[in-house]
């Protein structure tokens, strides 16, 4: 008989977690109904994403550990949503930080020129630019593509996530039609002039899009992430790369939360060939940084376009992109922190968390996928980003989240994703396995 949520008890469990949440955290709770000068109460919208009605609130981190302002700590595995996979103010960083005087003078530093060697090592893509996020990367990245391809539209898959690029918010509608996601805040055009959307692991579907001859790139991760994990089936990112060659389309691999994957993302540890890369937050230890790599055969194709203007006002670039704080910071973390062997220790981390995990579950119809040192448990099987949205449950994540979160351990609030840095510790996984069992028991019976 197939298995059936008892819906009762979970909102009974759920309005258990969120009084206790409430009770626990005054001093939180305080500053959120005093923020009265801050659109939402929050510096950035999205932190009202909480289980618990308002958000804790931050007094310190370190390593693998959070501190509100109510004096609990936690175990972070939110990491800042891979923000912080270095972990929390890592002394290389902060050495590098506190030692570099002048962040914004305009100038190259000659860190540069080390960051960009290093990830040339890591993703195989040859040369190197500089952002203050991933967002940004993507953005120019995509311009670069329509200005060397002359077309005009790209491809992304449905329900990825490439930051807040008007482009790639959007969904697969009725009849492979593209339509503004669910949500999406005052789209600038209609999506369909400027993107096509397929369906993950669709080759037939990416065939048919890009036989129209007007895409300029495929903006992918090689593994979906922010819709729970949902890898790729045997055979699809070489297919991928064979079939955008054949129709002369771009393939960018944007790393952002990939790199999880290994030192060099999903790229390095898959042997992927794209064109270039684009990547983010995660390689400045916490400080604003986004990067994009290109092929030594595409950055000859961008700089043979003498109409483009480059330098000044052409749609490229920023005041502060490549400013030397964040490259500072950039070389501390891949140089000192995030090395090849931070990464193995902590993928080993994520194995142990991801058995843990499976065996709690064992039985119900749900899944636990692990990309490296990154895992995230998801309320179905998906295989692609429609069936990994269909299998979202707003209610089992807020239980869940509040369940870890009100015993010492941090989820990422957007998702059950949890990630490894190198302060983690077996202690730290054990905690969450025994939390995560006791929940699932409870709910269960």
């Amino acid at each position: 008989m197939p298995y059936m949520l008892d819906r009762n008890r979970l909102h009974d469990l759920l309005e258990r977690e969120r009084q206790t949440y409430e009770t626990r955290l005054p001093r939180s709770r305080a500053a959120y109904d005093g923020a009265g000068s801050l659109l939402g109460r929050v510096p950035m919208t999205w932190m009202n994403k909480s289980a618990g009605r308002f958000p804790a609130y931050l007094d310190e981190a370190r390593g693998a550990r959070v501190r509100d302002i109510d004096g609990f700590e936690y175990v972070d595995f939110c990491l800042g949503d891979t923000g912080a996979m270095a972990g929390h103010s890592p002394e290389p960083v902060m050495r590098a930080v506190r030692d570099r005087l002048g962040f914004t003078a305009m100038l190259p530093s000659e860190d540069a020129e080390r960051v960009g060697a290093e990830l040339t090592r890591r993703f195989k893509v040859g040369l190197w630019s500089f952002s203050l996020t991933a967002t940004d990367a993507n953005r120019w990245a995509i311009r670069l593509a329509r200005q060397i391809t002359g077309r005009p539209k790209i491809l992304v898959f449905n329900f990825c996530y490439h930051g807040s690029v008007d482009e790639t918010v959007v969904t697969l509608g009725p009849g492979g039609v593209t339509l503004p996601r669910p949500g999406n805040v005052g789209p600038p055009v209609d999506p369909a002039l400027t993107t096509r959307v397929v369906e993950f692991n669709d080759l037939d579907a990416l065939d048919r899009a890009l036989s129209h001859g007007d895409v300029a790139c495929v903006l992918m991760e090689p593994a979906l992430t922010n819709i729970g994990i949902v890898l790729p089936d045997p055979g699809f990112l070489p297919a991928v790369r064979e079939l955008t060659r054949r129709h002369g389309t771009l393939l960018i691999n944007d790393e952002t939360h990939t790199f999880s994957a290994g030192p060099g993302g999903c790229t390095r540890a898959w042997d992927l060939e794209p064109d270039i890369v684009t990547i983010g937050k995660s390689i400045a230890g916490g400080v604003p940084i986004g990067a994009y790599g290109v092929t030594r055969e595409v950055a000859d194709r961008i700089l043979a376009e003498k109409d483009a203007d480059l330098v000044d006002v052409g749609g490229v670039g920023g005041t502060l992109a490549g400013n030397a704080l964040s490259i500072a910071a950039a070389r501390a973390t891949l140089e000192e922190v995030l090395t090849d062997d931070a990464f193995a220790y902590m993928t080993t981390l994520a194995a142990r968390f991801t058995d843990g995990v499976a065996k709690a579950i064992e039985g119900l119809p749900w899944s636990v996928t692990q990309l490296g040192a990154r895992t995230e448990y998801r309320f179905g099987v998906p295989r692609n980003g429609g069936e990994s949205a269909a299998a979202g449950d707003d209610e089992l994540d807020d239980y869940f989240h509040l369940y870890l979160h009100n015993r010492g351990v941090l989820m990422t609030p957007f998702h059950n994703m949890a990630l490894m840095c190198p302060s983690t510790t077996t202690e730290d996984v054990d905690l969450h396995t025994a939390l995560f069992t006791s929940a699932v028991r409870e709910l269960t019976g």
